[in-house]
């Protein structure tokens, strides 16, 4: 049975810094960790947690147990900067399907 996405489709490198959180001089990130994931670069439209409309820069998919909390600064692959604006937990447990993290970018 598949528990987790399996490592050999995730062929990319993604640079992940958390989000930490608010401070009196801008919001404040953990020390920066490069996990592998599949990246889907095309843009697209997505809605913030707060209700906004924006296009999106990426979205990838990870590990189940990946550090990203929404608004941590992501490095793609092509080396763009961006900040993630929803993280999703997909698990599905008993069935034959992986568990894994999809990031969405902004």
């Amino acid at each position: 049975m598949v528990t987790r996405v399996p490592e050999v489709l995730l062929r990319h490198r993604v640079r992940i810094e958390p989000h930490l959180g608010e401070s009196a001089y801008g919001p404040r990130f953990g020390p920066a960790v490069e996990v592998t994931a599949l990246v889907d670069a095309s843009p697209r439209v997505a809605r913030a947690p707060d209700g906004r409309e924006l296009i999106r820069a990426a979205t990838f998919i990870a590990a189940p147990d990946i550090s990203c909390p929404p608004g941590s600064r992501i490095t793609l692959p092509d080396g763009r900067s961006t900040t993630a604006i929803t993280v999703t937990q997909h698990t599905a447990p008993g069935l034959p399907v992986p568990a894994c993290t999809e990031v969405v970018c902004e």
